[in-house]
């Protein structure tokens, strides 16, 4: 009771996308859930706010833990901290009412230079969310040409991977790349002036690398099974993506889990059904309205995919079948 009657936290910093639509859709909200990526602690404390009775709060990144520290006391022991990665989230909880996944680089990242995340503001060439292992710069500067392509290609989607990955071998020759600013110049230089409008040059292949560091395609289907396993019989899933490959792994995931995937060819067969783990209230995801839109234009590429955990077995999901990029020696 005295946790109910706390006074209510200071503001988010930032509000999470889709996050109205969301606890429409899973509304009354109760019971434990977990938020796998609580960042600023939007969806945390929106989940709390609307009636969860606890909420697991997990992030990679040290610094998230430490800020919740603040405006997490508002809420008592609804609110526990993990630091770790959500692909191991049913280590963390089982028997959960919810799972929470707001995937990609958080704004509190983006913002601060010295993280390495961004081209806006130079700074260390790091990326790394959990603040531990091989950096970016370990990775611009020791890995081969062409696994630097490939990862530029499948991550990014980055058409010029090969030009881009032969100026950075050219670039780290003479001097190891130590800096956002330097990486960002040398994939500026391989590609065309950006229209008014376009996205800076560099765009796709921060995002590659960044995705490469903390092996977030890994992470996401890793997370999503382990989710499976976690959650009981009615309990949510709910996965937040901003590009299309992403969209296309949680898409896949759930519709596969739901019996919804594909019926196999003459060159590949349908594999034996089994009971869905998973129902789907839609099988098109939920995009942000004009009022969002308006007030945070950062929700234009966001997109809500959601799922109902049966009480069938959890199973174990095939990555290529997923379209998960997969590197030569991961095929």
């Amino acid at each position: 009771m005295a946790a109910a009657a706390a006074t209510p936290p200071p503001p988010a910093p930032h509000i999470p996308v889709l996050l109205r639509p969301l606890l429409a859709a899973v509304a009354p909200v109760r019971g434990l859930w977990l938020d796998g990526t609580l960042g600023a602690g939007g969806y945390a404390r929106g989940l709390l706010d609307a009636g969860a009775d606890r909420v697991i709060g997990v992030d990679r990144d040290p610094l998230a833990i430490e800020m919740a520290q603040g405006w997490g006391a508002a809420y008592g022991d609804r609110l526990t901290l993990v630091q770790g990665n959500f692909a191991q989230l049913d280590a963390y909880a089982e028997a959960l009412d919810g799972v929470v996944l707001d995937l990609g680089v958080s704004s509190m990242q983006l913002d601060r230079p010295e993280r390495g995340f961004s081209f806006r503001a130079d700074g260390p060439l790091d990326m790394r969310m959990s603040q531990e292992g091989p950096s970016a710069a370990d990775l611009v500067n020791t890995a081969p040409e062409d696994e630097l392509a490939d990862i530029l290609f499948l991550y990014g989607e980055e058409r010029a991977s090969r030009r881009i990955a032969r100026a950075i071998g050219r670039a780290r020759a003479t001097a190891p790349i130590e800096t956002t600013a330097r990486l960002a110049a040398i994939v500026e230089r391989c590609l065309p002036r950006p229209k008014p409008g376009q996205a800076h040059p560099a765009t796709r292949s921060f995002q590659a690398i960044r995705i490469a560091v903390n092996d977030e395609y890994g992470a996401l289907v890793a997370g999503l099974e382990a989710a499976e396993r976690a959650l009981r019989p009615g309990g949510w899933l709910a996965v937040v993506t901003f590009h299309s490959i992403e969209d296309r792994i949680a898409k896949r995931f759930l519709q596969d889990r739901a019996g919804l995937g594909g019926g196999g060819s003459r060159h590949a067969p349908a594999a034996p059904r089994t009971a869905p783990q998973f129902t789907l209230p839609s099988r098109k995801p939920v995009a942000a309205d004009e009022d969002e839109l308006a007030a945070n234009p950062r929700a234009r590429s966001a997109r809500l995919r959601l799922g109902v955990r049966t009480d069938a077995p959890p199973g174990h999901a095939d990555r290529a079948a997923l379209g998960m990029p997969l590197l030569r020696g991961e095929r």
